[in-house]
């Protein structure tokens, strides 16, 4: 008898997981989470999922209930004889704490993919790492996407004269690199350094943005400080405007302040977290038919690439 899919939600990202499960015409699994009084809980399977691939939606973003609630899911999943486990991620947290960048600190995205395994996942799904050596950290398959699969099309439809891409910062270069490349652009760095976490001491802008419609690109929006002091300082240097692309909506602090009185046109996020309150200025586009299909492609043992939008503008069909 053939294995089937059974799709389930965590509390972190029920809307997304939901959208996934219809985009796939799946029903979303019944699986209830009960909370205890004193904040502990429980997570248990209503239906047999015996034999089964079991794909397991839920972003890891604070507060860290989200990463237990997750090893919980997989672990009783596990003990319920699964024949296979997805850990779908679609926001992987601690993972901008992926090296040990100074003394007696801890590798967190490390020690994620460590209990990740332990608790019993065969493969993992997620979008947009902070760093794509991460993948490394894990001693099982990881299926990394690229919301430039999402965030290109978007681009397009604008239609945008004398565009430029930017990078707010030296680390998202590659990835603005390989947008930019894809149209034919131009494109520019900002530099920044910090005096420490979510606070900039000084920026540069390395190019020429005169006269250029400016589209940054970075995988996480926290506080929006660099985001938004970018884009200030690249209209002081002669843009006439400028939007946002980030990945994942971390959206702490601050952020949707610093948002809404910002000179961004737009700032366009995924719904890899769900928002806490809506802004004028947010727009969210939906990565749920690219995890439907990456998931339909794993269980049929077809490609997870093809999915992505390269360089040579050739965007590959999605398979039903």
């Amino acid at each position: 008898m053939r294995s089937e899919i059974q799709i389930f939600s965590g509390n972190a990202t029920p809307d997304l997981a939901k959208a996934i499960a219809d985009h796939s015409d799946i029903p979303l699994g019944e699986l209830h989470i009960q909370k205890f009084s004193d904040g502990e809980f429980q997570p248990e399977y209503k239906e047999s999922i015996r034999g089964d691939y079991v794909f397991l939606v839920q972003s890891t973003n604070a507060p860290s209930d989200n990463l237990m609630e997750l090893l919980m899911m997989m672990d009783a999943a596990r003990r319920a004889s699964a024949g296979y486990i997805t850990a779908v991620i679609p926001y992987f947290g601690f993972a901008r704490q992926d090296r040990k960048d100074k003394p007696r600190v801890s590798i967190a995205s490390k020690l994620c993919a460590n209990l990740i395994a332990k608790a019993g996942a065969n493969r993992i799904m997620t979008m947009d790492l902070h760093a794509p050596q991460i993948q490394g950290f894990f001693d099982i398959p990881v299926d990394h996407l690229d919301s430039s699969a999402i965030f290109i099309p978007y681009i397009e439809d604008l239609e945008i004269e004398d565009l430029c891409f930017a990078s707010p910062d030296v680390g998202s270069t590659n990835r603005v690199r390989e947008v930019a490349s894809y149209f034919n652009a131009e494109m520019v760095i900002c530099d920044k350094q910090r005096k420490r976490a979510n606070e900039i001491a000084s920026m540069t802008v390395i190019g020429d943005v005169t006269g250029k419609n400016i589209v940054l690109i970075d995988d996480i929006c926290d506080t929006a400080g660099t985001l938004t002091r970018s884009a200030a300082m690249l209209i002081e240097k002669g843009a006439k405007s400028v939007r946002a692309f980030c990945t994942h909506p971390v959206l702490s602090g601050k952020a949707y302040e610093n948002i809404e009185n910002s000179v961004l046109t737009e700032l366009v996020v995924c719904d890899t977290i769900p928002l806490k309150q809506e802004s004028s200025k947010i727009k969210v586009v939906s990565t749920a038919e690219l995890f439907s299909v990456a998931i339909r492609n794993m269980f049929e043992n077809k490609s997870i690439s093809s999915l992505f939008i390269h360089s040579d503008k050739k965007k590959a069909e999605p398979v039903a």
